[in-house]
């Protein structure tokens, strides 16, 4: 197995040869939306050039486009290890799919059904079963966490499952905190009561290989900007499942679940970012080249999570050493591997994280502040009123230096602000 270079894969991704001020720009922006390589921006550009045409006509550039849309379907396919391209439904984003779906869920629920959500959630796997029970009579339950390492509280979920609840949303990793969540045991425990299972994997996708089959849940969620491609999302839902469920759809859409038309060009992009992570399972997760392509993206997921975890021990150090720092989550090394993704939520003593991000960005180094709609987490932390977190997100393109630079910075920021208070 080929030792991961990653210089080698930064110089597919144009966006990294940015400068700001003079610098490289140091991009920790990844869990908001990662950059894409150029294999990605051409085959959007090729769709434009040779097949740009609206669905279903009888001549050329309109038979190139659908071919287009099927093999995107095919590669999410592929790459959630679902059974079907048919399984796979494509949107705007994770949060208008779910909107969408959560109609056509809802439907089948009576009134004083349960649907159970969670504290860690992002609000696009929340906010949208809460709008669709109030229109329906239906009841939320949360699940809390465990303030102490940020994580699911278990007990809290055995708690709120009964024989009423129908659906459990659950995030397979929290995008503020980089929480990974016992999604398979979480998933049989809301079957053991007969309920259907949404996972918003978003946060997962980049950094963790899937498998729905083998995770056995009714729908999965995730957008593809988080994972090298354009901005679409995309549904899975289990065959039988999705055929049962009414639809809300125009009479004459071919599609049950994928409403109006298509942004083609971007799921040409979609293939091609399955294809990159293909391509890095090839390189250097020990899939052969003519692997099928499932094999080749969980080898190439693989080697991804190998790099970042590596990558993310030393941030953590790092950021363990700075005086005033508090970092928010897991911190015990020993979970890391099972427990966290490569993104850490911080705050600074005496400093506001937009004022921390800021002289961040002064510098060119990119990360987020604020609760990255992470709502109902960031104010169960208390940390709603005090601007949030600072958000770092680590991806397999950022290097050790630009660690290093981040937290040299930090260190810097942290000192000047103890400084300040000490006048």
């Amino acid at each position: 197995m080929t030792t991961f270079d990653v210089e080698a894969l930064r110089r597919q991704f144009p966006a990294l040869s940015i400068e700001d001020g003079g610098r490289p720009v140091a991009l920790f922006d990844g869990p908001g939306g990662t950059q894409v390589p150029e294999s990605v921006i051409a085959a959007v550009g090729e769709y434009y050039r040779t097949s740009n045409a609206n669905h279903d006509g009888p001549f050329l550039t309109s038979r190139r486009s659908d071919e287009r849309v099927h093999e995107a379907h095919q590669a999410m396919a592929d790459m959630l290890g679902a059974a079907s391209a048919d399984e796979i439904k494509f949107g705007a984003n994770m949060t208008s799919l779910t909107f969408h779906v959560s109609r056509s869920i809802g439907a089948t629920m009576a009134p004083g059904d349960e649907i159970v959500v969670t504290i860690l959630d992002h609000e696009g796997n929340v906010g949208p079963w809460k709008a669709i029970a109030a229109d329906r009579g239906l009841v939320v339950r949360t699940v809390d966490i465990r303030e102490s390492d940020v994580t699911l509280d278990l007990d809290s979920l055995d708690a709120v499952l009964g024989p009423r609840t129908r659906l459990v949303a659950v995030g397979w990793a929290s995008n503020a905190v980089g929480t990974i969540n016992p999604v398979a045991e979480i998933v049989r425990r809301a079957h053991a009561v007969g309920a259907w299972t949404y996972v918003d994997a978003v946060h997962a996708a980049p950094h963790l290989p899937i498998d729905v089959q083998a995770l056995g849940t009714h729908f999965l969620a995730c957008s593809t900007y988080k994972f090298f491609g354009p901005h679409a999302g995309v549904l899975y839902g289990r065959q039988e499942v999705l055929d049962a469920l009414p639809a809300y759809k125009l009479r004459p859409a071919s599609d049950r679940f994928e409403t109006g038309t298509g942004n083609f060009e971007g799921l040409a992009g979609v293939t091609a970012a399955v294809e990159y992570l293909a391509d890095v399972g090839a390189a250097y997760g020990g899939a052969a080249e003519r692997a099928p392509r499932r094999e080749r993206v969980v080898a190439g997921m693989g080697a991804i999570r190998a790099y970042e975890m590596d990558l993310y021990r030393h941030l953590a150090a790092g950021l363990g050493a700075i005086p005033g720092l508090t970092l928010h989550g897991i911190t015990d090394e020993a979970r890391f591997d099972a427990e966290r993704t490569p993104t850490a939520a911080l705050r600074l003593d005496g400093l506001a994280p937009r004022d921390v991000a800021v002289r961040l960005g002064d510098e060119g180094i990119a990360v987020w502040d604020g609760d990255f709609y992470a709502t109902g987490l960031i104010e169960r932390l208390g940390l709603a009123e005090r601007g949030g977190v600072v958000r770092i997100g680590l991806t397999h393109y950022n290097t050790r230096a630009e660690v290093d630079r981040l937290v040299d910075a930090l260190a810097r920021i942290a000192a000047s602000a103890a400084a300040a208070a000490a006048v």
